[in-house]
This record gives C-alpha cells, sequence and structure tokens, in this order.
C-alpha cells in the first residue's frame, strides 16, 4: 500500500453507483478521497470507470454486492480493508423501494414480500456492524475514529400509507441509529441518519412520479453529509433532507418521568 492510499480517506458507499449514493460518491471523489463503491447495479463498473475519468484526484473501487447478504458483505468490507489499510466513513446508503399491497382481496392470505425490509434494514444492520469493526481499528484523530452514516427517509418519520414496508424500514434506521449513538460515543465513533424528502432518484418506477413533487436538490444532501463527517462534536443526528435545509430532528419527549428513569435505568445497567 502506497503512502498516497494511506493519506486518502476510505469511504465506503453502499448503493453508490446511482441515485444518492452516487452523489454521495461525487461528494467525496471532490475531495480526493478514496471511494469503495458497492452496488448491484449492472452498470456498476462502468459507472465508476467514468467516475476515475471525471475525478482523476480520488480514487475508486467498485464491488457488485448485495448489503442483505451477510457472507457477502462481510468479505467484500474485508477486501476493502486489506486493500486500503483503513476506513474511515461508511455510508449505509443501498435502499430499495419494492413491495405489495398488504390489504389484499385473495381466499387465502399471501405471504408478503420483504426484499425491501432485507435490502433496507438488514442490510443497513449489516452495514453497521461491519462498520463498527474496522472502525474500531483506527487511532483516535481530533475525537473520532471515524463515522457511520445510515440513509433512512421522512417517510420513516411520517406516516407513508402509499409504502408501509418501505415506511416501516426507514423507522427501524432511524431506530437504530438512535439506539447505538450513545454506546458508540464510548468508542469514539459517530453514527446518524439521513431522513431525505423527494430528491429525484432511481428508486422510484418512473420518472412520471416526480413531475407533481417538490424536488429537493441532491446538493442540499451532500453538503449536509459533509458537514456531519467534518464535525465529530455531533453524534446522533436524524436529518431531515428538505429543500435547501438539513434539519436534526430530535427524538420524541418522554410522556413521563418514569418512562425517562425506566430507559435510563436500562442504559446503566446495559442490558434489557
Amino acid at each position: 500500500m502506497g503512502s498516497v492510499a494511506a493519506e486518502r480517506k476510505s469511504i465506503i458507499v453502499t448503493g453508490g453507483a446511482s441515485g444518492i449514493g452516487l452523489g454521495i460518491t461525487k461528494s467525496f471523489a471532490e475531495q480526493g478521497a478514496h471511494i469503495s463503491v458497492l452496488d448491484v447495479n449492472p452498470d456498476g463498473a462502468s459507472i465508476v470507470e467514468g467516475l476515475r475519468a471525471e475525478y482523476p484526484g480520488a480514487s475508486f473501487s467498485f464491488s457488485r454486492c448485495d448489503v442483505s447478504n451477510w457472507n457477502e458483505l462481510a468479505a467484500t468490507f474485508k477486501d476493502i480493508y486489506q486493500s486500503q489499510g483503513h476506513i474511515d466513513v461508511v455510508m449505509a446508503n443501498a435502499g430499495i423501494s419494492r413491495e405489495g399491497s398488504l390489504i389484499v382481496d385473495e381466499d387465502e392470505p399471501s405471504q408478503p414480500g420483504l426484499k425491501t425490509l432485507e435490502v433496507n434494514l438488514l442490510g443497513a444492520i449489516y452495514c453497521v456492524k461491519l462498520a463498527i469493526h474496522y472502525l474500531r481499528k483506527n487511532a483516535v484523530k481530533n475525537s473520532s475514529r471515524g463515522t457511520i452514516i445510515c440513509t433512512a427517509s421522512n417517510a420513516g418519520i411520517y406516516p407513508f400509507p402509499v409504502a408501509p414496508i418501505y415506511g416501516s424500514s426507514k423507522s427501524g434506521v432511524i431506530g437504530l441509529v438512535r439506539s447505538l449513538a450513545k454506546p458508540l460515543e464510548k468508542h469514539s465513533i459517530q453514527i446518524h441518519a439521513l431522513a431525505p424528502a423527494v430528491l429525484e432518484t432511481n428508486i422510484a418506477p418512473s420518472k412520471d412520479l416526480f413531475k407533481p413533487m417538490i424536488i429537493t436538490p441532491m446538493s442540499t444532501l451532500t453538503k449536509g453529509v459533509q458537514s456531519l463527517v467534518s464535525n465529530p462534536s455531533l453524534n446522533g443526528h436524524i436529518s431531515e433532507v428538505h429543500g435547501e435545509s438539513f434539519t436534526n430532528r430530535e427524538p420524541p419527549e418522554y410522556v413521563d418521568e418514569d418512562s425517562r428513569k425506566n430507559l435510563e435505568t436500562f442504559w446503566n445497567l446495559g442490558y434489557a
């Protein structure tokens, strides 16, 4: 491993060859980082090849990888760590929206498809577990060993009747981040979640979906990501990305003092 590779920031972006992930990949490329792009996109390798020409000051690798497959994902993280010698930022971004209705007229109830849950929530959990493992190997610099940022959605904050499994998966990501923020402080690792409004990406079944929508610019999201990564004093932010704004959404207030005491007691005991 050369000295340049050792000095570059090493970034992993899952789903990094399209949509929000591609926007994030480009924002780190502008800073001259090494970006390891993980994606199931069949055009992913050629997209990354194009990025090499577009951003000669950065470096890239591409791995075709399904984040919902633990063995595949774990092997990919291991290869990246062995190649780069360190991992500094993990963007657990890969996500899909693919589900049938739960309200169906049928003689016998059919099993619902859960691929959206597997990719969006289980994949995020897998990425976070692996990120923690490798970030803990880093020395502490400026109060941080590294940063994990998961892509949720504002559909995880508000009711999302058109795709309840998608909304549930993104609510789960928000809960995961909020629950891990405090224990990860002990390890000098920061974790956050993005909760974007409508950005024009290829997750939608058709571009026609965006015609009546108010679109948030990709630049709002990428600027927000860089602000989180560059400030290790921040932790556990659920950053709603909307218009030109990047708003931290605080957790709900405790309903009463008893609930606060009980939840703090769980934390002090260290188990549940």
